[in-house]
């Protein structure tokens, strides 16, 4: 039988692991949509390594990926303050976002996953990062803003769509100056609310051509996050800190197919189609 030595186009996956060691289902559904993904985009195969930042103050060598997807994580956005694993993540993403200012092509794209958005967010000082009054979690619209409808990613979602959120923190009050110094945008904004007597968070922003943040969770699975809030531990959690209410609409939404399994499908995929495509596949062979 003949061997047919095929040569395909390989793309390394860097996760940055901000969950600091707390069990999660973003991790498995990260790995799970690299997993679904590789071999789709003209056949570019996608190859990960996970780093615990947080835990272990692990971290990737900026040359040698081509992707970054950055997690979200428990607890405050500004619990790194002063330590040396956050000194180092930003010290990694100020490389990263050096690096493609300088060079035109074999750009390095990053996804900033909710507390990675706040961490970013902080970094490039593009809004003021505050917590809230009370903890958001649950499946809620969220609505594009005239930018998101026509960006390359965001606009490939309904407006509103439906995404998963679970935060105490958030990020308002744009520093608009900054944002066209960077040319960052905002895509999408809080869900409305008009009995409220707040300003609604930013919830998505495309803070360069390669570096994008959500501060809701993409990468959230429908049929495991519903399995996982099915847990008799995790469903009485959630009744007694949200109300039987919340606990059946967001049950309601996960079996949505228009909803949780949209966002799903369509941002993280697309994210990672368009830094192919745009780096015109010029990545390691093997």
């Amino acid at each position: 039988m003949e061997i047919i030595n095929a040569v395909q186009p390989l793309v390394r996956v860097a996760i940055l692991d901000l969950y600091d060691n707390f069990p999660n289902q973003g991790m498995r559904c990260i790995k799970q949509i690299i997993h679904e993904q590789s071999g789709v985009h003209d056949g570019v195969l996608l190859d990960f390594d996970v780093f615990e930042c947080r835990y272990r103050n692990e971290f990737p060598n900026a040359e040698q990926y081509d992707i970054y997807i950055s997690t979200g994580g428990p607890g405050s956005p500004y619990d790194g303050e002063g330590k040396q694993w956050e000194k180092n993540y930003f010290k990694l993403i100020e490389k990263l976002w050096g690096h493609n200012q300088n060079q035109n092509d074999n750009k390095k794209h990053v996804f900033f996953i909710c507390h990675s958005f706040q961490m970013v967010v902080r970094l490039f000082d593009l809004g003021h990062v505050t917590q809230r009054r009370s903890t958001s979690f649950g499946v809620f619209p969220v609505h594009k803003t005239i930018e998101g409808m026509n960006d390359s990613i965001m606009g490939l979602l309904p407006d509103p769509f439906y995404a998963v959120d679970s935060r105490d923190w958030q990020v308002v009050q744009p520093n608009f100056n900054r944002m066209r110094e960077i040319g960052a945008q905002i895509l999408s904004l809080e869900k409305i609310r008009p009995h409220v007597n707040l300003e609604r968070a930013v919830m998505a922003m495309r803070i360069s051509n390669e570096f994008f943040g959500t501060q809701f969770h993409p990468e959230a699975d429908p049929i495991g996050m519903s399995i996982y809030f099915q847990q008799e531990e995790r469903r009485e959690q959630v009744i007694k800190n949200h109300g039987l209410q919340k606990y059946q609409d967001m049950i309601e939404h996960l079996n949505d197919p228009d909803k949780i399994m949209l966002t799903y499908s369509t941002l993280i995929p697309a994210f990672l189609n368009q830094a192919i495509m745009q780096n015109n596949i010029c990545f390691a062979k093997f």
